[in-house]
């Protein structure tokens, strides 16, 4: 093999990728406007969330807890009737429905511990869940500061402190943007590559390279290093003007160590593709054969998800993917600052599966050529 042939394939693959102005329009929104708007639009904690208020007791207790619903946790509140609860509720207008029930103050000066009903729409998990425990919270609060003048609970035995680590305000917008750059070159890294083989196919040109004293492998290295490389610098931009500088979003840990990361992942991702490719024959059986294999990678890969969260045999299975151990290795280096030391276990375990992914690619590719051949 020689690296001169690889070279200038490797060249002939980005001009090829520049005239190809519907790949280059891809890359250019998959790592700009893809990152901006789920960063920006997603919303993992409690934020301007629907609420309506039935207010069966018309006192100064209900008035001031029906005032702590205000903006940026929840949008104005509604005033509905009890007959409108469930059809609301069903029709999806409000994420919470609090009922007030009569009596609510007086029952609450002597003692006697009202209910109030708090019905939440379960199927916005992450609100439903954050808006629950606030909910929860106000409701345990406000009677006590109404009633006794002071807000908060009499002093527990024990006082727990809760530390948010790593991202003390709870910021949504870095995580999504940080898994969404994660999300965009799993996609790029598996399309690309396998785009460029499939497009040599279809194009006719793959019998010129045939002829030409060239291996396999100097075909494989040259879709890999120039498809690797083009989502390499498009990444990197986006880390650091898309998501530091745009989003806000610190980074923790060392740009370079990032890179390198990035580097040992792409080439597992362009060898995926590569084999991929060899076993579709037309680009739209390579998208139908690409779409579920890199949905399970990133949707498994402990980006959305926690790993201990899953079943233990799936986590075991998705440590053979090395979408996994980088998602592992992007957290470790952008949001805990972690070194060397701490990710070169992620990096040895994602180089390894990439140069038996490269192993298998390049055996099939090798029977593909073969089989042109003849």
């Amino acid at each position: 093999m020689r690296l001169t042939n690889v070279y200038r394939l490797g060249l002939k693959e980005l001009i090829s990728l520049r005239y190809d102005p519907v790949l280059v329009l891809l890359i250019v929104y998959a790592f700009t406007f893809a990152i901006i708007a789920p960063a920006r639009g997603v919303k993992l904690q409690l934020e301007n969330a629907s609420v309506a208020v039935v207010d069966e007791d018309r006192s100064q207790l209900s008035e001031r807890i029906t005032e702590t619903l205000r903006p940026p946790y929840f949008q104005p509140p509604d005033r509905i009737a009890v007959a409108e609860i469930d059809r609301a509720m069903d029709a999806g207008r409000y994420t919470f429905v609090i009922n007030l029930p009569p009596r609510l103050q007086a029952d609450a000066a002597e003692g006697r511990q009202p209910a109030v009903q708090v019905n939440v729409d379960a199927t916005a998990m992450a609100m439903a869940g954050a808006g629950a425990r606030y909910l929860e919270r106000v409701l345990a609060e406000e009677p006590l500061f109404y009633l006794q003048g002071y807000r908060g609970e009499p002093p527990a035995p024990v006082a727990a402190v809760t530390r948010l680590a790593f991202n003390p305000n709870g910021e949504s917008v870095w995580f999504m943007a940080v898994m969404q750059i994660v999300n965009m070159i799993t996609l790029l890294g598996i399309v690309l590559t396998g785009a460029a083989l499939i497009r040599e196919r279809e194009h006719g040109t793959i019998e010129h390279l045939l002829v030409m004293p060239l291996t396999s492998a100097e075909i494989m290295l040259a879709k890999v290093w120039a498809n690797g490389a083009v989502i390499l610098v498009a990444a990197t931009f986006a880390k650091l003007v898309i998501v530091q500088w745009l989003l806000g979003v610190p980074n923790a840990g060392s740009l370079w160590l990032f890179v390198l990361g990035l580097a040992v992942y792409l080439f597992a991702l362009t060898a995926v593709g590569i084999f991929l490719a060899t076993l579709a024959r037309t680009m739209p059986q390579f998208g139908l054969l690409s779409i579920p294999v890199f949905l399970v990678m990133y949707m498994l890969s402990g980006a959305n998800t926690p790993l201990d969260a899953m079943p233990e045999v799936l986590q075991r299975v998705m440590l053979v993917s090395p979408t996994t151990h980088f998602v592992s290795f992007v957290q470790a280096v952008v949001f805990r600052g972690a070194g060397l030391d701490l990710v070169w276990p992620h990096l040895a375990a994602t180089l390894g599966l990439g140069v038996l992914a490269f192993s298998f690619a390049l055996a099939r590719f090798r029977q593909t050529v073969s089989l042109t051949r003849l």
